[in-house]
């Protein structure tokens, strides 16, 4: 059976092509015993004990330098630990031997995280020293506001004060009261309102020096300043008096006329952060490719250092807050009293009298100009402050610049600006003073002014017409629908104002006289 059994295993290991060896011998008790010898499939050599015990050897040393390894990044991470507990106030000091242990580098990156901490120490004491002047110049406002709500509480008694230079005078028969060379006279009921044309007053005015802070009047301070400041006549500058524009030739075409209502305010979009509580947002009149009539700019103007300006494709991009592309301008502007004019941004130049025209297509200053004696940096802003020393404007006769000057002793002046060189093409000084008005527009050569910033509703109070030299008075309602007017520009094409009101960007809809 045996040999049966070896017979057929044989067999097999030749069917597989297995080669083996077939030994047959006795053992030590007289059995005749079997064997085959068959070489592995898998195995080249046998290993012997000595190599397996330097296999093992290996392995032992791998093990004490990942142990080694392990060992320095714990004390590594232990000193890491006890100097952020360090820098964050905690106790526990630094042990001197995990020094010796971390390494030239980890001694490296402590020192540099020392000195960051002694540099986050001084920025923190600047920041102290800076908040402490922040509290007394609220302290300083807090008390010139006192001031002045006690001067209108005097002004509503009826203890209204004498303007410099003017004199009241009652007209025999009649109720007139007259306020330098203005006068209101009511006869039977009815009332008109006298306008001379005469510089007389503005002499007699003493000017203003003052700068005027961001919103520390009162509202009702402000309307009642803006009353009585304003003087009553105006002139044309004659040193540049040229030929007239052409306000009469647009007021013929029928496209013209003088502003006789405003609309309510649409809103279409709230700034994200604080860098938006003003600001300024437009569309160009007349764009060029690849602009168009729907392409929307804006500029957050709140900072030191206001560069960024945003396009959007259309209004529905810009209520999605989705821009098209951001413009990094290479010179700061002032305040937000920027306008898009075709395909380029005006805007005044940081802590200057400089104007200067950006070019959207090459991304670059196309020309900068001096306007000739302009007020800067607080000098002559509107009301609400804010640098609004220069403010840009377009409407159907072009671009134009409203200022103020030392000359002018802090009343408005026009200049008709040449929008490809910046040059002054015309000027006129207005007696309507910059520092009582809290903004103004330009409307088919007509100067527009805004009584006030913040009350909710106030009026467009003064018209200039530069095509006759004439100041009037308007009266037409006017809504800060979110009680902070930044901004007020108009559109001469779509027929609209734009403002931007406390973070919000609106949009009024206005209706003109025919001409």
């Amino acid at each position: 059976m045996g040999s049966v059994i070896l017979h057929i295993v044989v067999t097999l290991w030749v069917a597989q092509g297995i080669s083996g060896q077939f030994r047959r011998s006795s053992d030590g008790n007289g059995q005749c015993t079997y064997s085959f010898t068959v070489p592995s499939a898998t195995h080249s050599t046998c290993t012997e004990p000595a190599q397996a015990k330097a296999a093992v050897q290996e392995l032992q040393r791998e093990a004490s330098v990942r142990h080694k390894e392990m060992e320095a990044l714990h004390t590594r991470l232990s000193l890491l630990e006890n100097l952020l507990n360090q820098l964050l106030g905690g106790e526990g000091p630094l042990k001197p031997s995990l020094g010796s242990q971390a390494g030239p580098d980890l001694q490296l990156e402590v020192q540099r995280l020392k000195m960051e901490k002694d540099e986050w120490e001084g920025q923190r004491g600047s920041l102290e020293m800076a908040y402490a002047d922040l509290l007394k110049e609220k302290d300083s406002l807090q008390e010139e506001k006192q001031q002045l709500s006690q001067r209108l509480e005097r002004v509503l008694q009826g203890q209204c004060p004498q303007l410099p230079g003017s004199s009241r005078t009652q007209v025999p028969g009649s109720s007139r009261t007259q306020i330098g060379d203005s006068s209101r006279t009511q006869v039977g009921g009815s009332s008109r309102t006298r306008v001379p044309d005469t510089s007389k007053a503005k002499d007699q005015q003493a000017p203003s020096r003052q700068v005027s802070r961001w919103g520390a009047d009162p509202v009702g301070y402000q309307e009642l300043k803006s009353e009585l400041t304003a003087l009553p006549a105006s002139r044309m500058i004659p040193e540049t008096h040229l030929a007239n524009h052409s306000s009469e030739t647009t007021r013929a075409d029928g496209t013209c006329g003088d502003l006789t209502w405003i609309g309510e305010p649409t809103s279409y979009r709230k700034a994200d952060n604080i860098a938006g509580k003003y600001g300024v947002w437009m569309r160009d009149p007349k764009p060029l490719a690849p602009y168009t009539l729907d392409t929307v700019w804006r500029v957050n103007t709140v900072g030191a250092d206001i560069r960024q300006v945003f396009e959007y494709e259309n209004l529905d991009e810009l209520i999605k807050g989705y821009p098209g592309k951001v413009y990094v301008l290479p010179r700061s502007m002032e305040s937000n009293g920027a306008v898009v004019y075709k395909g380029s941004l005006y805007y005044p130049r940081r802590k200057s009298r400089i104007i200067v025209k950006y070019g959207f297509q090459t991304e670059s200053v196309v020309v900068q100009k001096e306007l000739p004696n302009a007020g800067y940096h607080g000098q002559y802003p509107y009301s609400w402050g804010g640098y609004t020393d220069i403010d840009f404007a377009v409407d159907e006769v072009g671009l134009w610049a409203i200022y103020s000057t030392e000359k002018a002793k802090g009343s408005i002046v026009l200049s008709l600006l040449d929008s490809e060189s910046l040059e002054v093409k015309q000027s006129w000084e207005t007696q309507i003073r910059k520092q009582s008005v809290a903004n103004a527009f330009m409307i088919c050569g007509t100067l527009y002014t805004v009584g006030s910033y913040s009350s909710s509703s106030t009026t467009v109070n003064f018209a200039f017409d530069t095509s006759t030299g004439v100041q009037r008075p308007v009266g037409l309602p006017f809504k800060n629908q979110y009680g902070y007017a930044s901004m007020i520009d108009y559109n001469p094409t779509e027929k609209k104002i734009y403002g931007w009101d406390n973070f919000n960007m609106v949009a009024y809809d206005v209706r003109l006289s025919k001409m």
